[in-house]
This record gives C-alpha cells, structure tokens and sequence, in this order.
C-alpha cells in the first residue's frame, strides 16, 4: 500500500488556494518527501504528518519551485527537530544548485548539527524497503538531470492455509520455506513444491510520480500500468505551442497518456492559476475520465486489487 498527499499543487507561483510543489509519499514506516517548494514545511505540519522519519528527499528538478523550502525545512531539521541526518537525491544540476542554496546560504556553521547526503541519481533502483521499491527515470524538461520516479510494491503469492493442511505440510520453518519458493521434503518423504500451496501471483501496486516534463513518448514504458499516475497539467491544449516552448505538457497530453498506457488513475498537479480547476478537469477527461486534479493537503490511498481511494481535503478549497 502507497498513500499520497499533495502539499503544494501549484505551477510556477503560489495561488490563494495552491502552494508551490511537494508530495509526501507514505510506504509503510517509509516517508519520501517528492520535491520540497518553498512553503513546503508548513504544509507538512498542516497535513497532520509532522517532520518525524521524513529524511529521505526525491528532487524532480532543480527549478526553484520545488526546491526553494529546502532552506527552511533543512533550517528546521538542524535547529529544532530530532532528525540526525537526511539524503536527498537528484540529478547533478539538481544537487549543485541545492548545495549552494544549503551551504552557501543556510548553513553556516563550523560544525553542522545534522548531516546531509547529496546523492547523485542514475537511473534504476533508488532504494528499497521490505515490500516495496523505489526507482528514477530520466524525464525530458528544460536543462538536464531530471527524474521521475516509480514506487512499486512487490508482488505476491498467498499462502493457501488449507491445501497446505491438506498435503500435511505443518505449521513451522517448512511453510515458511515454501513461501519463500523452496521446495521442501516433508517427514514421510513427500516432496511439496511451492506452486502446490500458493495461489496465482498478485501484482504490487504501482505509483508513478513526475514532475514537469517537455514530452510524454520517452515516459510510455516507466507508467505502463500504473495504478496512479501523478504528473503535471500546466497548460490547457489551447495553449500547446506555449507548452512546447516551456517545456510543458498540456492536461489533453498528460491523459492521453494515462489512456495509451493503462494508468488506472491520473492525479494532475502543478496546475497554473490562469485556468479554472473544472476546465483542467473537463479538458482531460475527455479522454481520460478517471481524472482528478489534486489540491493541496488531498490524501489518496494505494491498495492492492483496489481503486484508488481520495480522501477528503483539509485545505480550502477553490470553486
């Protein structure tokens, strides 16, 4: 299980109603922070999460609107809270332009109080936890070295409790060899192999979080099949050519691309306070009705063989 929650929804500015970008994405005892705009860190205290276990920093892009409140939060973390270290990665653009904002401005101590990894991301596995991954793909948008990410859950096999029973395969280390994919010999010399007491695999559930991007062909393989796909609407189709030229996506894009690839759900962020929210709305569902354009401090839940759950927001909402 994932769940998301939008700190900052915003494109470019923030808007009366939106912040600048972040997401918090919650994987069991696991908390990344996706992007951190300025802002960011009193969204966090809104949201109810709090800055506990939230040391892990995934960066989209080295843009200042999702890396400006890295300042304040980092400022926060070495003064007042109990965190001992954090590791943020992102591209080298990225990770340069973070360190002249954290050491050439906001740290200037002889001895600093929390220690912070800059780690350099390469595409592939980012990290891992018990159940789950975390993975980096190169996204086209202006400069280099930026990323998008997928969190996928590993897939499974239930254990089958009464065929075990059946076969005579008792209750200790032999199951949990069995579930393992080993082969085990029983007591009276019966060999059960694995595919005799688990059920047909099930796959993990999968989010795929994108910050701005230019292009969406080099982006078919990394969302194939994804329950959820988060990525940006920052312009409308009328305005496609002022996309093209910014390097953006427009919200007819971003769900043609959701229906192309079998995304399940698509969550639109990074949304421009030129447009209304129904008109983003009614633009991509056109083509893609399970469409949602998030708002800040919106919670959605990621369960296994389940669609995607929205909770309801605690921030003020637009009209």
């Amino acid at each position: 299980m994932f769940e998301i929650i939008f700190l900052g929804t915003s494109a470019s500015a923030p808007s009366i109603h939106r912040g600048l970008p972040a997401q918090i994405v919650l994987a069991g005892e696991y908390r990344f922070l996706v992007d951190c705009g300025e802002g960011t860190q009193r969204q966090i205290l809104r949201s109810g999460v709090g800055f506990k276990r939230l040391h892990n920093i995934l960066l989209t892009h080295g843009h200042l609107d999702h890396i400006l409140g890295l300042g304040g939060l980092v400022s926060t973390f070495a003064r007042w809270e109990s965190i001992e270290e954090i590791e943020i990665w992102g591209g080298k653009p990225t990770l340069d332009r973070v360190h002249t904002l954290l050491f050439g401005v906001v740290l200037q101590y002889e001895k600093l109080p929390i220690q912070i990894h800059l780690i350099d991301l390469q595409p592939g596995k980012v990290t891992e936890g018990k159940d789950f991954t975390v993975s980096a793909f190169p996204v086209t948008h202006r400069g280099s070295g930026n990323f998008g990410f997928i969190f996928r859950e590993h897939s499974r096999r239930p254990f089958l409790v009464e065929k075990a029973e059946a076969l005579g395969v008792p209750i200790g280390p032999e199951r949990s060899r069995l579930v393992k994919g080993e082969t085990v010999t029983l007591a009276n010399g019966q060999t059960i192999t694995p595919d005799m007491v688990l059920a047909d695999e099930i796959p993990g559930v999968k989010l795929v979080c994108v910050g701005d991007t230019a292009r969406t062909d080099n982006l078919r393989e990394p969302v194939a099949g994804a329950d959820a796909l988060v990525i940006e609407a920052t312009f409308l189709e009328s305005e496609a050519e002022e996309a093209r030229q910014f390097g953006h996506i427009t919200a007819r894009q971003a769900a043609t691309l959701a229906a192309e690839c079998g995304v399940k759900t698509l969550l639109l962020t990074h949304v421009s306070r030129r447009y209304r929210e129904r008109d983003i709305i009614s633009e991509a569902r056109q083509v893609f009705p399970d469409t949602f354009v998030a708002r800040d401090l919106e919670h959605y839940i990621l369960r296994r063989g389940k669609p995607v759950e929205k909770m309801l927001a605690t921030a003020t909402e637009e009209n």
